[in-house]
């Protein structure tokens, strides 16, 4: 770069804080000769957002409170909700993500009753960025949805684009990077034409990630450096941090560590400067990983304390549980087996709390409207306060654990008989309606915790789903176990995603049989449709991964999926360890209809298909014996009609 555009560059900087200072200024003699106080309420909140801009937070913080209070004040609903999500986006900003959360929905709680379909749209962008930042990505990717499909509904050009981009960005989270690089070319189309060139840089940069989980590293870079240029002609610092941190991942995993070192040390060094604490956790981790690929381990060990720490107050659950996992092997490889142990529980249980948001999000102050007074959220404020101190002391508790391991293989053993048996403990409300919530449809748990027990219930009519891989036996004596565990896991992983998206219950797996229903515990009338998406859905995914193992010269699993409509009773078995099971002459014919089928394929039954005939295209196969249960009339589902 010769050093006209570097003074030019320069130049562009200081115009643009010029510009920023100028706005601020005439923002403010606006507000002096506002005469009424909606009118100094919207330009409360344009301070607030120029300052956000600017990244000064507190200047920020105190003109949308300021906003805030004389909308609840005068009554005034729009501007009520405009600062709260102001404050929402505040909060997400300074990685406080819970808290931005929870500000996201109460501004879309008033929005809704306004039907104020741009302010709504925003809401589900907002919401789906804490999602998002908080690991729940099959929620976040419902809110970007949501809010895609608001923003072209408004023809909005730019806010598509920018959707298109969040569902690439949540489709690499959950390992989808062919979706995600197709998510993201299709939003840099779009900001070409609009001349975006802060769009084009998140696609380029989005991209080189997916390139790189692909192991397409020349893309990956050639991306990579794409994103880096445009943000550093934008002067995007911001965006130049996160540019050089995913070099230097694409340069690790080129065996180019020491590189990757060098492009991690300039991204944290940007991202402390910006007080970006999040990105200052995650180039940690990073960096721990480039360490230990050196056999740098007292480094890499650092690294990681840095990224806990960090974690720990931003309650960045996803970066916790590898800093701990990396933690584990490091300290056992130096015979340090108890302080293994401990890490390894923390792992674990990090780990298993990762996806509990959705189901325990029923929570006070994601209901509390904008009119509370006083009172109610002081008392809100305090049992917060308790909660998260009852939090900290039961990991405390946690971590006094006794004994010498001799060794780390003993170590997981141990581990394993502990999380086994840990339902059995009690240690606060919290923690115990988290567990809960995770083993529990939430209707069901919130029975049980009412009534201290749950009835059992008949469902006049659900769909239930079986999966099951085809030469499981065989495949499993040709695999280490390590390997068919992880490819059970990956496959298991991605149908609970699936699940989640089409509103269906996942009812257990048996070995490596998967089972689910829809239309329960609620009854409802699209339960066979829910179903069928579903199914299709692992179905494209399984002949994806099947495609991606094949091209790696490694094993694949093949499936069958059966599917079948009919009542069931479902309700929970157990007294110690809970477990919501569903029972009845349509959970083994739907058994059937999977052992009945072929690979590759989902046989539904004729039930089934009667409900669904009109939505998706299938194939009918005639009647087909099935075993116990004689001829039954069976279908191919093969896509929407």
């Amino acid at each position: 770069m010769n050093k006209l555009l570097i003074v030019c560059l320069i130049s562009l900087g200081n115009f643009l804080l010029f510009g920023q200072a100028v706005k601020l200024d005439s923002l403010l003699v606006v507000l002096e000769k506002c005469k009424s106080d909606t009118s100094k309420i919207m330009t409360l909140i344009s301070l607030s957002k120029s300052e956000l801009e600017m990244r000064n937070y507190e200047e920020a913080r105190k003109y949308a409170d300021s906003a805030l209070a004389l909308s609840l004040k005068i009554r005034f609903p729009k501007g009520a909700a405009a600062a709260f999500s102001e404050i929402g986006y505040i909060f997400k900003e300074q990685s406080v993500y819970g808290k931005a959360l929870d500000f996201h929905f109460k501004s879309l709680k008033i929005n809704e009753v306004l039907k104020n379909k741009k302010a709504v749209a925003r809401n589900y962008y907002g919401i789906g960025q804490a999602y998002y930042w908080l690991a729940n990505y099959p929620l976040a990717y419902e809110y970007y949805q949501k809010a895609l499909k608001a923003n072209e509904a408004l023809g909005n050009g730019a806010a598509v684009a920018s959707g298109l981009r969040n569902l690439g960005w949540v489709s690499h989270r959950m390992g989808e990077e062919k979706a995600a690089i197709i998510f993201f070319e299709r939003a840099l189309k779009i900001s070409e034409n609009l001349m975006d060139t802060s769009g084009n840089a998140n696609s380029y940069h989005g991209m080189g990630l997916a390139y790189n989980d692909l192991g397409n590293y020349d893309k990956a870079l050639e991306s990579d450096f794409k994103a880096l240029l445009l943000n550093r002609e934008m002067g995007d610092k911001v965006f130049v941090a996160r540019c050089l941190n995913a070099i230097g991942m694409a340069y690790h995993t080129m065996g180019k560590s020491t590189n990757a070192i060098i492009y991690a040390d300039s991204a944290l060094n940007m991202a402390k400067d910006l007080k970006m604490f999040g990105m200052v956790a995650d180039v940690n981790l990073n960096k721990a990983k480039y360490f230990i690929s050196l056999q740098k381990l007292p480094e890499a060990y650092r690294s990681l304390q840095n990224c806990i720490q960090i974690s720990m107050e931003l309650d960045l659950k996803s970066l916790m549980s590898e800093s701990y996992k990396l933690l584990a092997f490091i300290e056992a490889d130096k015979k340090h087996f108890e302080k293994a142990y401990n890490s390894y529980i923390l792992y674990k249980e990090t780990e298993d709390s990762i996806y509990n948001l959705e189901k325990s999000k029923k929570i006070d102050n994601l209901e509390m409207q904008y009119l509370f007074d006083k009172k109610e959220a002081a008392i809100k404020a305090e049992q917060d306060k308790k909660n998260a101190l009852s939090d900290k002391e039961m990991q405390k508790q946690k971590l006094v654990r006794n004994g010498f391991i001799g060794g780390f293989a003993v170590v997981l053993i141990f581990a394993g008989v502990f999380f086994t048996q840990r339902n059995k403990i009690k240690k606060g409300k919290q923690r115990s309606d988290e567990l809960l919530l995770n083993i529990l449809p939430s209707e069901v748990a919130e029975e049980l915790k009412a009534k201290g027990n749950s009835d059992a219930k008949l469902i006049d009519e659900a769909t239930v789903l079986f999966t099951d891989f085809k030469g499981f036996t065989q495949l499993s004596e040709k695999l280490p176990p390590k390997e068919l565990v992880a490819e059970i896991n990956t496959c298991f992983s991605a149908f609970d995603y699936i699940m989640q998206r089409h509103g269906v219950e996942k009812i257990k797996t048996i070995g490596d049989a998967y089972m689910a229903a829809g239309g329960l515990p609620t009854p409802n009338k699209t339960h066979a449709e829910d179903v069928i998406k579903a199914a299709l859905e692992i179905q494209d995914f399984m002949h994806r991964h099947k495609a991606e193992k094949e091209a790696e010269g490694k094993l694949f699993f093949e499936i069958r999926i059966g599917v079948h409509t009919g009542p069931v009773v479902a309700g929970i078995v157990g007294i110690k360890k809970f477990a919501y099971d569903i029972w009845g002459d349509t959970v083994n014919t739907a058994s059937r209809m999977e052992s009945s089928g072929e690979v590759g394929k989902v046989n539904i039954s004729g039930t089934t298909y009667e409900l669904v005939k009109d939505k998706f295209n299938c194939i009918n196969r005639g009647k087909i014996l099935a075993k116990g249960k004689g001829e039954i009339d069976m279908y191919f589902a093969d896509g929407k009609i």
